[in-house]
């Protein structure tokens, strides 16, 4: 019996026809992927740059409190000039933590006890969301170098100064150092011509929110022979390296834990002293980037 006219046979596609739909597919994927990729960036960066922000509106709600900014970290040693740190260490981050609605935890922590402290051991390996950039996969707890204290991570570092931090702890010349009480009208430069806060990357090195760990080190990523002493945990300054600063070492490594990196692209996102997030690119002049660090050095740095 035959097929009726208007049965027609099954047709399939031809290999040439397959192939040519697999390649069509595969540019489309080739071209939608970095666009994703993209507009991902975009947003972990605005979301970077909304952490900072929040810092911004802290410290200056801690600042019309208490009558200052926290200081970079406390120590019991502040009549003696440059003396050994011992502590307790606490850092700027820790004391925001009332002001970021973190109240409930700054509770919890004995800031009469050092950072390493037994009885500080649940609390300090917290983990604070508004201090991690999403770029970063910064984003568990970690064991200091020199003593294994575990601390919970940061991105965010406050600004010493322009001049290296190991000189003299206490006298740095921007808004964070060792039991500093720097007010926003300290800011002579202008508070939009100071940084407060910056990114670090964790492929530079590891950060903390806690502050000063008594007995540890920090240093750059697989460079031992770089070591810092502890303050460089939670703070930073702008007297060696422009912000994501080329590679100094042939594997692509930096050289100094103080300094300021990201994993954005185009730059790394600051607070400014008016409570305004500024992108700095990689570009900037060396000149205006040490006139940002610091808070009444009498520069006034360019747009560029």
């Amino acid at each position: 019996m035959s097929k009726p006219q208007w049965v027609k046979g099954r047709h399939g596609f031809t290999l040439i026809e397959l192939l040519v739909v697999i390649a069509i597919i595969a540019v489309l994927v080739g071209l939608l992927v970095p666009a994703v990729q993209k507009v991902r960036e975009a947003a972990n960066r605005m979301s970077c740059s909304n952490n900072l922000k929040q810092m911004g509106l802290a410290l200056h709600s801690h600042n019309d409190a208490m009558g200052s900014f926290p200081a970079g970290y406390s120590d019991l040693q502040s009549q003696i000039a440059n003396p050994v740190n011992l502590g307790p260490g606490w850092g700027w981050g820790a004391r925001l933590l009332p002001f970021l609605e973190q109240d409930n935890l700054s509770r919890m922590i004995r800031f009469d006890k050092p950072v390493a402290d037994p009885l500080n051991a649940a609390v300090r390996v917290s983990i604070i969301k508004s201090f991690l950039c999403p770029s970063d996969n910064h984003n568990q707890s970690f064991a200091t170098d020199g003593n294994g204290v575990q601390v919970g991570p940061a991105n965010y570092v406050g600004m010493f100064g322009s001049r290296e931090m190991a000189d003299d702890p206490g006298r740095g010349e921007g808004c964070f150092f060792r039991n500093s009480h720097i007010r926003l009208a300290d800011l002579l430069d202008g508070s939009s011509n100071t940084v407060l806060v910056g990114e670090r990357s964790s492929r530079l090195c590891k950060s903390t929110w806690t502050g000063f760990v008594t007995g540890a080190v920090t240093f750059p990523v697989g460079r031992p022979n770089e070591a810092e002493e502890p303050y460089a945990l939670i703070l930073g300054h702008t007297g060696m390296n422009d912000p994501n600063d080329p590679p100094h070492t042939p594997n692509g490594l930096y050289l100094h834990a103080e300094d300021y990196t990201s994993n954005h692209t185009s730059g790394v996102n600051f607070l400014q002293g008016d409570g305004s997030v500024r992108l700095i690119r990689n570009s900037i002049k060396p000149s205006a980037w040490v006139a940002l660090g610091t808070r009444a050095g009498g520069e006034i740095p360019s747009e560029d």
